[in-house]
C-alpha cells in the first residue's frame, strides 16, 4: 500500500478508483465524487471491505487509510487524541491534493470527523470542501455506560491481551442470529481478531481517543454562534445508528443528532457492527443520503 509522511509519521492509504463501466453515464468524462472513510478503534482500512465495492459501483472514488497506531501506519507513543487524528487526516488530504469529499466515519471514526469538521470547516483557509458528513455509531460524549465499558477494556487489555478484548467486543457488536446462522462469516471475524497485529501500547493510545472525546461544548457554541458543523448545511450531516447497538447506545447517537440543528438521524439493521453484518442496508442508506445531498446542490 502507498504511504505518505504526515505529522512526522507514515500514513498508509489506498485510493480506490471506479471502473469506467461503473460511472453514472458509462463514460470517464464525468468526474465522480470522493468518499473518505475513517475507521474505528483497532480497525485498519480493511474494515471497509463491504462498503468500498458498493461505493465504487455507484461511481465514487474511495479513500481508505490506517489511523496512526494500526495497520501499516506508524504507531508512535500515545496517548492519541481526536484532535491529533483529525490533524493526520487533514494532512493526508492536503498531501494527496483532495479539494472536496464526502466523509464517512464509524465509531471512533465519527469522533475524528466531528473534530475534523470543527477544526477544518469547508472552504478557506482549510482549502478542502466537505460535501457531506456521515457520523455512524458514534457520540458527542461517552457518558457513564461507555466510560465504564472503556475502563474495563483498558484493564482487560493489560491483564489479558488486546485480542481478548476484541473477542469480547465481537460478542456485542453482532446480533445473536449472526452467531447461529452465519458461521462461515463468524469464523472469518474470529480469525481476523486472532491475527490482529496491534500492540498494547497502540491499543491504549487509540482507546484514549474515545475515552476523552467530548464535543458537546463545541457543538453548543456552534449553535449559539449560528454556525454550522463543518461549515456545511445541517441537512448534509447524517448521524447513523444500528438499531440494536449496545456498544454505542442508540440514545447517544440520537443525542448527537439533536445537538446538530437540522442534521438527519437514521437507523439501519444491526448493532455496532451493522456495516459488517448488514452491509446492504448500511450502504444503501449512505448512498441514498449522498444522492439527496447531490440533488439538493
Amino acid at each position: 500500500m502507498p504511504t505518505v509522511q504526515v505529522n512526522d509519521i507514515t500514513i498508509s492509504y489506498t485510493f480506490h478508483t471506479p471502473s469506467t463501466s461503473s460511472q453514472p453515464n458509462g463514460t470517464a468524462t464525468e468526474e465522480p465524487g470522493t468518499i473518505v472513510l475513517v475507521n474505528g478503534l483497532a480497525d485498519s482500512q480493511q474494515t471497509w471491505s463491504s462498503q468500498t465495492p458498493a461505493f465504487l459501483a455507484a461511481g465514487y472514488r474511495v479513500l481508505t487509510y490506517d489511523n496512526r497506531g494500526i495497520g501499516q501506519s506508524s504507531a508512535p507513543a500515545g496517548p492519541y487524541t481526536s484532535a491529533l487524528l483529525a490533524s493526520d487526516l487533514h494532512g493526508l488530504l492536503q498531501t494527496l491534493g483532495i479539494k472536496q469529499a464526502h466523509f464517512l466515519g464509524v465509531s471512533m471514526g465519527g469522533m475524528i470527523l466531528q473534530e475534523y469538521a470543527l477544526s477544518y470547516p469547508s472552504g478557506p483557509p482549510c482549502g478542502i470542501d466537505i460535501s457531506s458528513l456521515t457520523l455512524a455509531c458514534t457520540y458527542s460524549a461517552p457518558g457513564e455506560f461507555c466510560s465504564r465499558m472503556f475502563q474495563i477494556w483498558s484493564e482487560m487489555a493489560r491483564k489479558m491481551s488486546v485480542q481478548d478484548v476484541m473477542r469480547d467486543v465481537t460478542l456485542w457488536a453482532f446480533t445473536v442470529p449472526f452467531f447461529t446462522s452465519r458461521t462461515d462469516e463468524l469464523r472469518a471475524v474470529e480469525r481476523d481478531v486472532e491475527n490482529l497485529e496491534l500492540s498494547l501500547e497502540a491499543y491504549l493510545a487509540q482507546l484514549n481517543v474515545i475515552q476523552r472525546f467530548d464535543s458537546r461544548n463545541s457543538l453548543l457554541k456552534l449553535r449559539e454562534d449560528g454556525k454550522w458543523l463543518g461549515g456545511i448545511e445541517p441537512r448534509k450531516v447524517m448521524v447513523l445508528a444500528g438499531r440494536t447497538d449496545i456498544l454505542t447506545p442508540v440514545t447517544l447517537s440520537r443525542d448527537l443528532a439533536e445537538k446538530i440543528d437540522g442534521a438527519q438521524f437514521k437507523t439501519v439493521k444491526g448493532g455496532h457492527g451493522c456495516l459488517w453484518e448488514f452491509p446492504r442496508s448500511f450502504n444503501e442508506t449512505v448512498l441514498e443520503f449522498l444522492r439527496e445531498c447531490k440533488s439538493d446542490g
